[in-house]
């Protein structure tokens, strides 16, 4: 009996010192790796550097304009009366073919800065003009001729305009703001497009949807009128036509039926061409 309970007493305290162990040892645990942190500083849109679209920093100054969907540099130079080419060449457009909605680009010229140098006005020997003899009448002293004005151009004023209509035909749609932002003249296919005025070529081709065969012509830095639909063109870019020129024959291309589409561009802004053609 004291055999069994001797090994009872040892095996008890064997217990005893394996439990006192575990609880005094430290276990080998793995590392914990903070994930949270991780993917907060990773994903959290508040740490990362959003990317703006080109000249976001001119949004809304005057004289720039912010790209929309669907524009292109050709229907920009349109809305705002500029050359497409020009306006690629003011922004430094590596490729004028691809532009990013948000985008912000110049649409006027950019101001050229001074590079004159006042030069100092050399020293001249002083001359000594004698004093008119007492009772002498003085010399009258001539006065500068004032500066002559610059001549205004034909069309710096709307009245003053003197162009022609661009197609004998029937007017067939009148203009509207919203649905028609020039005039629709009908006719046959083949009839002649003439310039209304003289100017330069700023575009010829069918890249803007919906105008067809389109021609674009700068007459100054107010006016541009644009001719749409034709079925051939006859005039290049940067080529200058002069008044009553056959710049197109009239056709249907991108539209329903044979007509030209004609529009008046005053500033880029569309208005009604009646307006600056002569009564019929």
């Amino acid at each position: 009996m004291n055999v069994v309970r001797h090994h009872a007493v040892v095996g008890l305290g064997l217990v005893v010192v394996l439990l006192a162990g575990c609880g005094s040892t430290t276990p080998n645990r793995a590392p914990v790796e903070d994930r949270n942190a991780t993917s907060t500083s990773v994903l959290d849109p508040r740490t990362q550097a959003v990317k703006q679209p080109p000249g976001f920093e001119n949004a809304g100054k005057a004289g720039y304009y912010t790209v929309k969907p669907g524009d292109t540099l050709m229907r920009i130079g349109l809305e705002t009366g500029q050359n497409h080419k020009d306006l690629a060449r003011w922004n430094n457009m590596d490729n004028p073919n691809k532009l990013e909605v948000g985008q912000v680009i110049r649409v006027v010229p950019p101001t050229a800065e001074s590079t004159a140098v006042v030069k100092p006005v050399p020293a001249q020997a002083s001359t000594v003009t004698p004093l008119p003899a007492a009772g002498a009448a003085s010399a009258p002293t001539a006065k500068p001729a004032p500066a002559e004005a610059p001549a205004a151009s034909a069309s710096a004023v709307d009245g003053e305009l003197n162009w022609i209509w661009p197609s004998n035909g029937a007017m067939i749609a009148g203009f509207d703001e919203v649905k028609n932002k020039g005039l629709d003249i009908g006719g046959n296919a083949g009839d002649p497009v003439l310039a209304v005025a003289e100017g330069k070529v700023v575009y010829a081709g069918s890249g803007l949807r919906g105008y067809g065969n389109l021609i674009i012509i700068k007459h100054d830095n107010t006016y541009l009128t644009a001719y749409a639909h034709n079925q051939a063109l006859l005039v290049k870019e940067d080529q200058s036509v002069k008044k009553g020129q056959k710049i197109a024959e009239m056709g249907n291309s991108d539209a329903d039926r044979v007509k030209l589409h004609f529009e008046v561009r005053k500033q880029g802004k569309p208005v009604d061409p009646i307006k600056y053609l002569p009564a019929r």
